[in-house]
């Protein structure tokens, strides 16, 4: 049995946290947590990419920091819906998998 910890049941557990949460202050605090957790990802990432593999990548960590940035300033019923549909893909990708 393998007990490992796969990060699409770590990000799934974390969406249905907000799709859960019933407070739309804390929902949009978690949604926002969210968007704090991927930048800080994205910059990481960024700084240990050199040469060849920092131009390969650069397109994608930009369409990632767009991505983010029109994340912010979502409502909790916007986030639930964002949630929702991401749970849904990783649901969708498990099952093509």
């Amino acid at each position: 049995m393998n007990s490992s910890i796969k990060t699409d049941d770590v990000i799934f557990n974390f969406f249905k946290q907000i799709c859960d949460e019933k407070d739309d202050k804390k929902c949009v605090e978690l949604g926002n947590n969210w968007i704090n957790a991927m930048e800080i990802n994205l910059v990481e990432m960024e700084s240990n990419l050199h040469g060849e593999d920092k131009l390969q990548y650069k397109e994608h960590i930009q369409n990632n920091r767009d991505h983010l940035k029109s994340l912010k300033g979502k409502n909790s019923s916007e986030w639930r819906e964002y949630a929702t549909k991401c749970m849904i893909e990783i649901i969708d990708n498990k099952s093509n998998q």
